[in-house]
């Protein structure tokens, strides 16, 4: 990294791609929970036995919607960071971790295409890890928090 340095580079920048996939993503669920209508999602959190489950999509929306515009933009990663990663642990622990580690599991591969099973919790232990990252670094560049002088310099 010492060459990184020298070149007049910073390293925040190298975190400025991860900033913005994990906003893409978080915001792109959200979004396509309310795409699909809030009944679609709470149906999924009912047959779960999540509690209050017509609120709880909401909440659930709205999180990965808005965190994940926030996050985006680099605005109050910090905090941002804490739902969106008690979201993942939820979902990890009710859904993914049945299925073991792997995200991806091919099942076959047809003339209509691949095939694949139920994801198991290493994205969401990607994501967690990249929230941590991001709230550990500070403020990166080109996010809301540097021009507002917010994050550890």
């Amino acid at each position: 990294m010492a060459a990184v340095q020298r070149s007049g580079i910073s390293q925040r920048w190298f975190l400025v791609p991860l900033r913005l996939f994990i906003g893409f993503g978080f915001a792109a669920h959200g979004y396509a929970k309310l795409m699909r209508g809030p009944d679609h999602f709470t149906a999924i959190l009912s047959a779960l036995h999540v509690p209050a489950p017509h609120i709880m999509a909401w909440i659930t929306t709205l999180v990965e919607l808005l965190g994940g515009a926030a996050i985006f933009v680099g605005a109050f990663v910090a905090l941002v960071s804490i739902p969106l990663a008690v979201t993942l642990l939820t979902a990890m622990l009710t859904v993914h971790l049945r299925y073991g580690f792997s995200s991806i599991k091919l099942l076959s591969v047809t003339a209509a295409g691949a095939k694949f099973g139920p994801p198991g919790y290493e994205l969401d232990l990607l994501y967690i890890a990249g929230l941590f990252a991001l709230a550990v670094a500070g403020a990166t560049p080109l996010s809301v928090d540097a021009y507002r002088g917010g994050g550890r310099r």
